[in-house]
């Protein structure tokens, strides 16, 4: 690819800027970020790229758009790009939910331009280009969405795009997607905050000064619930009905193990244990995470 425009230069943004450059992907990488603070921090930071300050003509002749902002941000930055892109450009993003975002893609995207949605799975709590790891993408999953209008010359350039940044491919449709990752990540944040929440009311209506004698439990809750607020509030709004689902799992298991605490039914409590710990077991099969204790960061 001769340039590439990213849109949005935080963590995934500028780790993308860093992976492109080291892998020589492209000849020109364009940067578009609105937020001053970033902007300087870029500079800073002297990373690659061109800043641009508009979405003007200088982006008809971009091979690739990649928009790693937060999804309620989607429509206004197509309505600024739609009169200046060519029709060779291919789009994509890298959003956590993708059936309602790609409905306001379809709406207000001009209808000669592709969009082909991205999820690479390697976001983390910070935010910000200081952030940003030229190899944060290597060996992470990255989810490609693939509808019935998906043209095959455009996804064969983004899966080549993907795994020259490290990523392994996987191709799903949006509504797959979406119910996946309201159980594997978006429930989980949920819970995260909502713990946090319940640990700074229980210290409110108690008057206990307990924060400081978190355990390992609500100190790698308090790790999630740090992540970008902009972000998960979209996430939890465009992904709303599958959360809803999974939410009512979540309620109607934990209403179980409150049942076996009430009665002392150690047969049913220890199996769900038991069963529970097979999931990290896995986790590290896949080469998800590593099989090492955790005493507390140094």
């Amino acid at each position: 690819m001769k340039n590439i425009l990213i849109i949005g230069c935080g963590l995934l943004g500028s780790s993308l800027l860093r992976a492109i450059k080291k892998k020589k992907i492209s000849k020109q990488i364009l940067i578009y970020e609105k937020s001053k603070k970033n902007i300087l921090k870029i500079k800073k930071l002297k990373l690659p790229g061109i800043i641009i300050n508009k979405l003007d003509q200088g982006i008809s002749h971009v091979d690739l758009i990649i928009i790693c902002t937060p999804m309620s941000e989607y429509k206004n930055l197509i309505l600024k790009i739609n009169n200046f892109i060519s029709s060779k450009t291919i789009i994509t993003d890298v959003g956590s939910s993708k059936l309602e975002p790609l409905k306001t893609i379809k709406k207000f995207l001009r209808k000669d331009i592709f969009w082909i949605s991205s999820h690479p799975i390697a976001g983390s709590e910070v935010s910000g280009p200081e952030y940003g790891k030229y190899d944060l993408f290597e060996n992470k999953w990255c989810v490609l969405i693939r509808e019935k209008n998906t043209k095959r010359n455009h996804l064969r350039i983004l899966i080549k795009f993907w795994k020259k940044i490290g990523s392994k491919v996987i191709l799903m449709n949006p509504e797959k997607h979406d119910k996946i990752f309201s159980i594997t990540s978006h429930l989980p944040h949920l819970i995260a905050y909502n713990l946090v929440k319940s640990a700074q009311d229980f210290e409110k209506k108690q008057k206990y000064d307990l924060i400081k004698y978190s355990a390992g439990g609500l100190r790698d809750f308090s790790r999630i619930a740090a992540s970008n607020e902009i972000m998960w509030r979209d996430i939890f709004f465009y992904n709303n009905k599958n959360m809803s689902i999974a939410i009512n799992l979540f309620i109607q298991n934990l209403n179980s193990f409150k049942k076996d605490m009430n009665s002392r039914n150690n047969k049913s409590i220890l199996k769900k244990l038991i069963q529970t710990k097979k999931v990290r077991s896995k986790i590290i099969k896949l080469k998800q995470d590593i099989n090492k204790p955790d005493f507390g960061r140094s």
